[in-house]
């Protein structure tokens, strides 16, 4: 897989096209830490990471879907940052999406952030993702 936060973002949008209530997902530090930003702002209902059966197994993130009268929180999520185009932004710079109705995910020096997180930390990065 070349781009798994892509794949991440694909799962959530199919699963909340197809109405389901939860999708799982590859874990890794980095997803987890992209779905707490989420969970913090409030388009996830949460996350887990699930148990391993076997010793074999690969570990397996649970994402919980946020809906409100079964109209899905997230309408559009689509990947910024790609792997063949990085894009970055300075902490003056940061784009801002649907009138800062929706967020942009960064990935900073002090971790992952959403748009308004970075602007008052005052820190640039990579902009991996908006979500409205």
């Amino acid at each position: 897989m070349t781009d798994p936060i892509g794949d991440l973002l694909t799962r959530i949008r199919n699963a909340q096209a197809a109405g389901k209530a939860q999708v799982c997902a590859p874990a890794s530090r980095l997803k987890s830490a992209l779905l707490e930003v989420c969970k913090r702002e409030g388009y996830i209902e949460s996350y887990r990471l699930l148990p391993k059966v076997t010793p074999k197994d690969k570990p397996t993130l649970e994402i919980i879907l946020k809906y409100a009268e079964s109209v899905p929180a997230i309408s559009e999520i689509r990947r910024v940052s790609k792997p063949g185009r990085r894009i970055y932004a300075k902490a003056n710079a940061i784009p801002r999406f649907y009138n800062n109705l929706g967020i942009a995910i960064l990935s900073t020096a002090q971790g992952l952030l959403s748009d308004a997180e970075a602007r008052r930390s005052n820190v640039g990065g990579e902009v991996l993702c908006q979500i409205f």
